[in-house]
């Protein structure tokens, strides 16, 4: 069989992150190996077989795979053509060593809800400038991992704070152009991530990064009504470069900046 090796691999800017890696292989075996972080896996094409702790596991489309840091895993493709993989390195603020055997014991979860926001994180972690969408996202799949590795003996009650969510609004319309990571509106508001983005969305409707993008398109409407060039109002608004500001335009608006701008 031909090998065949596509890979792509960054470290974004979200805090937990070790390192984003993507990858087509087909006719290439991992020998055994370990990480020191954490392997968050989903598997968008073939499946991959693989051996942990001395056990024999394989990773379907539909799930979520996690292995955890230090224990020895090895993988292969499991049919002739190849897979396709999509992998984020986690460190040890997310989950904690105390998972480890759990992980061990079960380390392929059938989550259909899990699969979704792992997809999610990828896309976000995948443009830069999303990184609040990647940090919340983030949060909410390092609950239910720890959910599936430590089940909790009581059901997990959403309350309503709308006093957090109007602080987290406050700051976040405060720093419409420079923005806020979550990390740092946790520290400022003393409260825990996931609390944080789970009040704002309770409060409001909306996740915190949709909040704020959608504030700053409102600021590029006005400004490219008023002449400036996509470009310019790009970095006049917060967003990463012009192509971040037209994907997240074309999204709430309907059309590119520059087909917006010709209306006026």
């Amino acid at each position: 069989m031909a090998t065949g090796r596509e890979v792509t691999a960054w470290r974004p800017a979200v805090p937990g992150v070790v390192e984003v890696f993507h990858a087509h292989f087909t006719g290439y075996a991992y020998p055994m190996h370990v990480h020191e972080a954490w392997t968050l896996l989903i598997v968008d094409d073939g499946a991959v077989r693989y051996d942990l702790d001395r056990h024999e596991h394989g990773t379907p489309h539909d799930t979520v795979t996690l292995l955890p840091p230090h224990v020895p895993h090895n993988g292969s493709p499991a049919g002739p053509g190849g897979f396709r993989k999509r992998v984020v390195y986690l460190d040890t603020s997310l989950l904690g060593a105390e998972l480890v055997g759990s992980a061990v014991d079960t380390p392929d979860l059938r989550d259909p809800l899990l699969r979704r926001r792992v997809g999610q994180l990828h896309h976000a972690l995948d443009h830069p400038g999303d990184e609040l969408e990647a940090a919340g996202r983030l949060t909410f799949i390092g609950e239910r991992l720890t959910a599936h590795l430590r089940p909790r003996r009581t059901p997990d009650v959403r309350r309503a704070d709308p006093g957090l969510a109007r602080q987290l609004r406050e700051l976040l319309d405060a720093r419409v152009v420079e923005g806020v990571s979550l990390e740092a509106a946790a520290t400022l508001l003393h409260a825990h991530p996931a609390h944080l983005v789970r009040a704002f969305s309770t409060a409001y409707g909306i996740a915190p990064h949709q909040y704020l993008n959608s504030r700053r398109v409102d600021r590029a409407r006005r400004l490219l009504l008023e002449g400036h060039r996509p470009g310019e109002v790009a970095a006049a608004t917060g967003f990463f470069d012009q192509s971040h500001l037209t994907r997240h335009f074309r999204k709430l608006v309907g059309v590119t900046p520059g087909r917006y701008a010709k209306t006026a």
